[in-house]
Formats: C-alpha cells, structure tokens, sequence
C-alpha cells in the first residue's frame, strides 16, 4: 500500500542503516542531546525512548511520514464530529466525555445523575428491596464495559470509599459469577448491566442469572414469613438493578426503570467507553472528586495531544515508534511493564485497546493491507514478569518491544494501624526495589553483557557461553510521579491517543471490530444444539459444519 509513499521508503531504506547496529553502538554514537532528543515531558510525565534502535534522524523520518499521513488533519476530522469510523457511520466523540465545561449538555446531564445516585449509595438513602442499606456493587459487563473500569477501580485501590465494595462479573462462565455471589448478602447487592444494546449475550446471560438470584432469595423470605409470593418482582430488580444501555425499551423488558438506566451515546466506542456511564463503577468505587480528578487528567492529555508539535507529542510518538518496531525491525509482539501492582490489569486493557483497535488487515479504501498492523499485546505487572518470561526477552532471541512504565511514588506509601514513621521506612524498601528494578530490567535488555563483562563478575570460562546476553531489545520507559487520579487518566488517554495515531497512520478504520462479530455470528448457530441434542446429523446447520466441529460438538453433546 505504501509503495508510493516517499516517507515510507525513506523508512525501508533507513533500517538498512539501522539493523545491523546494537543500542551499545548507538549510544555511543547517536546520542547526542540526549533529553532534547529522545525524551518528552508532560505535566508531570517523562517519556524517555533512548533505548529504543533509532537515531535523530530515524525520529524525523518517523515525523515526516506522520505528516504525509495527515495525522494533523484527521485530529481535526475527530474533533469536528465526522463519522470517521466509516464502516458504522459513526463519529468519534469519546473526548468530549472528559471536556469538563465544554462537554456536552448532555454529558454533563448524565454525569449528573450517574454523582446523585453515588451519593445515594454512599449516604446510604438508596436501600435495598428489605430496606437495608446497599453494600455490594456488582457489574455486569464484558470487553469495554469491564476491562477499563476494571483496571482503574483496581489502579485505584487505596481510595477506595468504605461505604461499598466493588465486584465484577464478565465471563459467561457461570463459575465467575457463582463465586462472587456465594459471599454476597442479596438484601445488600446491587447490580449494574453495562451493555450498550443490551444484547451482549454473556452480559445478558449473567444479569438473567443474578436477577433469578434475588429474585428467588426474596421469593424464600416472604414465603418464610408471610406464606405469600412477592406480588411484583419488578419493585425487587428496581431496588437491585440499574443498567448503562441505550436500550431503553429492553431495560424495561427486564424490570429496570427509565429513572435507573444510565445512557451514553454512539459515538462512544466500546473500548473508549470507561469515560461515561459505564465508568459508573469507577465513581461509586472512589467518589465524585477523584472521578473529576480522572476525568480532568485524561483531559490534560487531551489538550496536549491536539495542541502540540509533532516533535513534542507523547502519544504519535508512542505510535511512531511502534509503526518502526513492528513495520521496519519487524518486531512481532509488544509487551507492557508497569512496575506497579495497582497496574496489574493495565496489559489487558491494552490488549483490546490496542488489538481490538487496529488489528486489521484491510484499509479504510477496503483494500488488503501488505504490511504488518497490530502488534500481539502482552505483559503483566513488574516485579512478577521477571520471574518468568523474561528469560526468553534476554536470551531467546526474538525482538520484543516493550514499555517500562513505573511510579516515582507508592500508592501505599504506609500500614494504616501501624506507627507511620516506623512503617513507611520499611515500605519505602519495597517502593526502592521496585524502581531499581524497573531501570534495571530495560537497562539489561538494551545492552546485555559481553563475555569480557561477565569474566569481570568472576564468570568461569565454562560458563560463559551461559553468562552472555545480546541485549539490543528495543524499550521506552514513562514515569509517572504517582497514581493518582489524575496521572491514571492521563495514562490512559496517552495511549488511546497513541491507538489512534497508529489508525492514520496504518490507514485503518481504529473503532470497529467485525473481527468480533463474526464469532458471535458462529456462535449463535451452534448454541441450539445444546438446548435440543436430537437429530443433529440430519440438521441442515449442522452438516454445513466444517468436520473439526461436527467431530467436537458431537463429543460435547454426548457428555
């Protein structure tokens, strides 16, 4: 596709250049004017991609290719409301969830509603169907109504409010949801049904199940107090349910009132849509100042994103090094390192964020793209990888890119029923740990150890084949100055932002996901055959089956 583009072939012939060359060499050598060069700043973010194989120049091709692409007048086309994601005639808006004052009026409506009904909650004036004070917050919810409020309520663990606990459900897999609610009270558990279409069918599979739950639960109790039946089950889920839909008429259907049902809008995609009612979860979890807190630092990133240079611009510098690593040192797989606990579940968002997003092959002209696109997305939290998988980013001899993220701060800095003094010295050795590793773990991956190295740490010849590392594995580290509120949503809008960059300069439509339907569409011929297991080999569906599936569904339903 890009065989005409100048800037592309500048590329190509670029990492001939850049190939043979090790990080060793290129510090050496192509490191002058280190923070001026390869390292950005933001409000608190630093952004260092030193060790990633590039030079100066290598960044100003990447640059110019950006600009070829027209990265600045698509921010615009975004910004103006076009239906950019074309294939679903829809626009772009999920900024104008986090704009503040500038949101919409309806934005700010239901933002309204979704803190008044918080306060219920935590005030303890929204009661349960017995009139006990609700304790327990359950969602319901799968892919971009569960992973991003997943992560941040986890990310925001230590302001956590004590009035409710959080829970989420969003496998089908009926083991998720048993587990939880074996240890719940139903008087005081509350369910939300995050489902834009309400439809999605294992969201709607786990809401039919945790309403059964209730709804049986007092079925039993006025039976065993009055000998009657609980004459409208609709005042039960009323007390139980709300719901984040635009489907009003089927909220209703399931016994959710209009007053309980939070709506967002079509021009929020699923991935992106943690920043309006489905966050809902993250509100009640740390309450309305530092949802304000996390909304306004996604904002903050917002304004740099569209205000600044190319040279200064965290998030296309994020993607154009990605598009380098994946497209011209033909790195496979990106891996996410955040040295924070609090971050454990941040590489699984990313995962659908970034796969989800542009792991395509076919362009917005609908045209088979000849190039490489998404990057397979993996990680987990810092420490615990190094014990693991890192033995093959050291020796294994595959490129791996990846990003280093750690926090200056811990977000436990202290025990809270211990001496402050005493405890926060020993926790400041966890937090030193941490970072130390951090810095050394990219350290060692960009530069590995030569044999004359390892005779230096007292290596025996017979060992040193074992003792040596290429290194050269390409790595950005951001640090972050803490985790709050705030820092998290810059974080997350930082790499939206870089999602989106990548779409542009792929070419590609970065907000649908056909990919997705078509194992939904699978999935809805096969699921009858479970619920009436006759005559199968005369079924017309059945036959038209590929024989691996015949072969295993039969299995199955011979269980």
């Amino acid at each position: 596709m890009y065989k005409n583009n100048y800037s592309w072939q500048q590329l190509n012939e670029h990492s001939e250049f850049i190939k043979p060359l090790h990080l060793r060499e290129l510090f050496q050598k192509y490191r002058q004017n280190y923070q001026q060069n390869f390292c950005l700043q933001h409000n608190g973010l630093i952004l260092d991609f030193g060790k990633q194989r590039i030079t100066a120049k290598t960044l100003q091709l990447l640059r110019n290719f950006a600009d070829q692409m027209q990265i600045q007048t698509w921010i615009q086309k975004m910004l103006n409301g076009e239906k950019i994601n074309h294939t679903e005639h829809r626009a772009v808006g999920h900024i104008k969830l986090r704009a503040g004052n500038n949101a919409p009026p309806e934005v700010k409506n239901v933002l309204r509603r979704m803190e008044n009904f918080a306060d219920q909650i935590h005030n303890a004036t929204w009661k349960g169907h017995s009139g006990k004070a609700i304790k327990n917050i359950v969602s319901l919810g799968i892919g971009g109504s569960d992973l991003g409020t997943r992560m941040v309520v986890i990310a925001l663990s230590a302001l956590h409010l004590p009035q409710v606990k959080l829970h989420f459900v969003s496998n089908v897999d009926s083991a998720d949801l048993v587990k939880k609610l074996t240890s719940l009270n139903p008087e005081t558990t509350l369910f939300i049904v995050e489902s834009k279409t309400f439809t999605t069918q294992e969201t709607m599979r786990n809401a039919e199940s945790a309403k059964a739950w209730i709804l049986n639960f007092f079925h039993e109790k006025s039976k065993n107090f009055s000998g009657n039946l609980v004459e409208n089950e609709n005042e039960i889920v009323k007390k139980h349910f709300v719901a984040v839909s635009t489907n009003i008429e089927a909220t209703q259907k399931f016994g959710i009132p209009p007053e309980n049902v939070f709506e967002f809008w079509d021009w929020v995609g699923g991935r992106f849509s943690l920043w309006s009612a489905i966050g809902l979860p993250i509100l009640l979890a740390v309450g309305k100042k530092h949802f304000a807190d996390f909304l306004a630092g996604a904002n903050d990133m917002d304004e740099h994103f569209i205000h600044s240079d190319l040279d200064k611009n965290l998030p296309l510098t994020l993607a154009l090094l990605s598009v380098w690593n994946t497209n011209f040192l033909n790195a496979p797989s990106f891996a996410v390192f955040p040295y924070s606990q609090s971050l454990t579940r941040f590489p699984r968002y990313l995962q659908q964020l970034e796969m989800e997003s542009n792991g395509k092959t076919v362009d917005r002209n609908a045209q088979i793209v000849d190039f490489a696109t998404s990057p397979i997305v993996w990680g987990t939290a810092g420490t615990n990888g190094q014990h693991s998988y890192f033995q093959l980013l050291h020796q294994g001899g595959q490129i791996v890119a990846s990003d280093f993220i750690c926090v200056k701060k811990s977000d436990f800095p202290e025990f809270i029923t211990d001496s402050k003094n005493k405890n926060s010295q020993h926790l400041q050795q966890h937090q030193n740990i941490l970072l130390a590793n951090c810095l050394a773990q990219s350290a060692a991956l960009a530069f590995g150890q030569t044999a004359d190295e390892a005779k230096k740490y007292g290596i025996s010849d017979d060992l040193l084949a074992y003792r040596t590392f290429k290194g050269n594995q390409p790595s950005t580290t951001l640090i972050l100055p803490e985790l709050t509120p705030f820092v998290l949503g810059q974080l997350l809008a930082l790499y939206e932002h870089k999602v989106f960059c990548l779409g542009v300069l792929w070419n590609l439509n970065s907000f649908d996901q056909w990919g997705v339907e078509l194992g939904k569409h699978l999935a809805g011929k096969i699921l009858p055959f479970f619920k009436d297991k006759n005559n199968t080999k005369n079924d017309e569906v059945f036959n038209n089956l590929d024989s691996s599936t015949q072969l295993l569904l039969d299995s199955l339903l011979k269980c």
